[in-house]
């Protein structure tokens, strides 16, 4: 018959107890890496659509040149901002002007600071 010290009780139970505490915490760690994967994946595309909203903003804005007025316009979910400024200057007997304009799209209805707020910049400068 074997003898069993006192010792060597329970060892098994420890054990177990910690590799599922062990495993959990993995586990929990790759639920937070995958949805943070997802959150940056979803804002990646949210940024390329707010850049090409901004120019289509920019090319409207262009192609209203002799205006050159300022405008908001809504592109799919984002409001984007057009401001244009008229330079006019002298050079030998011409008198060009230089448009400048920019264009902000930013996510409609989210606020600076906030998860869901993407916001881009695009300028252009012609001489007319």
């Amino acid at each position: 018959m074997k003898c069993i010290h006192r010792t060597q009780r329970g060892f098994a139970a420890i054990a177990a107890v910690f590799l599922i505490v062990v495993l959990a915490a993995l586990g929990a760690f790759m639920v937070t890496f995958s949805n943070t994967q997802q959150l940056t994946s979803a804002q990646d595309l949210q940024g390329t659509r707010a850049y090409w909203a901004a120019r289509a903003g920019l090319e409207w804005g262009i192609g209203s040149v002799p205006a050159c007025a300022g405008t908001t316009l809504t592109i799919d979910t984002f409001t984007v901002v057009i401001t244009c400024t008229k330079l006019t200057y002298t050079e030998a007997l011409a008198t060009p002007n230089i448009f400048q304009f920019t264009s902000v799209a930013h996510s409609a209805g989210a606020t600076v600071g906030s998860v869901g707020y993407i916001e881009r910049s695009l300028s252009a400068s012609i001489e007319k």
